[in-house]
C-alpha cells in the first residue's frame, strides 16, 4: 500500500450547510471528521446576499458570512476543513476510496456526500454580473422573495418548480412577469392553471431573455425577445429569478451510489443512508423538493449520526 494513502474514519464531501453541520456532529461524537470544502467552498448560500430565514439570525446574516460561522463551529470541535475537492470515488470495496484532486488517496470508513446542487443559469453576462453584486438576480424564489415586497420581478421556467415559485412571488410582489421560452409549459395542467388563474402573474409565452439591465448594482429593468416575431420588450423589473433547474453535483458517484433520472442521489426513506453502506447523503445533492440551508443542515445531522451508529455496528 502506498505511503501516499491517508485512512480516515470520517470523510465529508462538501462545505454547504450540510457538510458543517455534518462536521459538528460528526467531531462531537469523537469521529475525527476530515472535511473537503469543493469547488465553491461555503456552497450554494456564498452567493445568497442576505440571509433572514434561517434560525438564530433575528436581524439576518449574510450567506458568506454564515458559512464562515459554520466552519468556525466545526473546526472549534475538531473538524480538518482542507481545500479540494473529490475527483474519483471507488465504492467497490469494503473500503471506500476517494481521490482528491486526481492526486491524494483517502480510504474512509465513512463517507458523507454534501456535495449540493448547482443552480442552472441562462448564461448571460448581465444575469452574471447581478448576480454577483447580489443586487436582483437569484435561483430561489423562497430564500430571496421577501426582498421584492410590493415590486415587480421577472421569472424565468415552464416547469412545476418554476410555477410553484412565480404563484409563491405573486403573493409578495406587486407584478410577476413569466418568461416561458417555449410555446408550451412543462409543468403540470394544474400548476399551469394555477399561474394563469393568478391576476398579477402576466405570461409571455415564446420569449427569450435577451439582457438584465441595472445600474452596475442593482436591476431595474429586464429585455425579452419574442421568439416569433422578433419583437424586443421592456419589462420594469427590481428581480430577475431564473427558475430553470438544477443539477446535482453527483457525476463522480454514479458507478457506485443509486441516482434518480435527473442525477439526484436516491437515500434510504427516513435516513441519510445510500445503497453503499458506509455512505450517507446529507443536502441538496438528494434534496430535489426543498432545497433549504435548515433542510439541509438537519440532513447534515442525519448523516452524521447515521455515520456513527454506522461504525459503531462495526466494532
Amino acid at each position: 500500500m502506498s505511503d501516499t494513502i491517508e485512512k480516515v474514519k470520517c470523510l465529508i464531501i462538501g462545505s454547504g450547510p450540510a457538510g458543517y453541520t455534518a462536521a459538528i456532529y460528526a467531531a462531537r461524537a469523537n469521529m475525527n471528521p476530515v472535511l473537503y470544502q469543493g469547488t465553491q467552498p461555503g456552497g450554494q448560500l456564498t452567493t445568497t446576499n442576505e440571509v433572514e430565514n434561517f434560525p438564530g439570525y433575528p436581524d439576518g446574516v449574510t450567506g458568506p458570512e454564515m458559512m464562515v460561522q459554520l466552519q468556525a463551529q466545526a473546526q472549534r470541535f475538531g473538524t480538518d476543513v482542507r481545500d479540494g475537492w473529490a475527483t474519483k470515488v471507488d465504492f467497490s470495496g469494503d473500503v471506500h476510496k476517494v481521490w482528491i484532486n486526481d492526486t491524494k488517496e483517502i480510504h474512509a470508513q465513512t463517507v458523507i456526500i454534501s456535495t449540493g446542487a448547482s443552480a442552472k443559469y441562462l448564461g448571460l453576462d448581465s444575469e452574471q454580473h447581478y448576480l454577483q453584486t447580489g443586487g436582483g438576480v437569484s435561483a430561489c424564489a423562497v430564500c430571496d422573495g421577501f426582498f421584492y415586497r410590493n415590486q415587480e420581478v421577472v421569472i424565468v421556467g415552464a416547469g412545476d418548480s418554476a410555477c410553484e415559485e412565480a404563484h409563491y412571488l405573486s403573493k409578495l410582489c406587486k407584478k410577476v412577469t413569466m418568461l416561458v421560452r417555449s410555446e408550451k409549459f412543462r409543468a403540470s395542467r394544474i400548476m399551469e392553471e394555477r399561474v394563469r388563474k393568478t391576476e398579477n402573474i402576466e405570461i409571455l409565452m415564446n420569449h427569450d431573455t435577451v439582457e438584465v439591465v441595472g445600474d452596475g448594482q442593482v436591476v431595474n429593468l429586464v429585455k425579452a425577445k419574442n421568439k416569433t416575431t422578433g419583437e424586443i420588450v421592456d419589462i420594469p423589473a427590481t428581480g430577475f429569478f431564473v427558475a430553470i433547474g438544477h443539477k446535482p453535483n453527483t457525476d463522480i458517484f454514479k458507478d457506485y451510489i443509486t441516482l434518480d433520472e435527473t442525477g439526484y442521489i436516491v437515500n434510504v426513506p427516513g435516513s441519510s443512508k445510500t445503497n453503499v453502506a458506509g455512505v450517507f447523503v446529507a443536502g441538496d445533492a438528494a434534496d430535489h423538493v426543498y432545497r433549504q440551508a435548515i433542510t439541509a443542515a438537519g440532513t447534515g445531522c442525519m448523516a452524521a449520526l447515521d455515520a456513527e451508529r454506522y461504525l459503531a455496528s462495526l466494532d
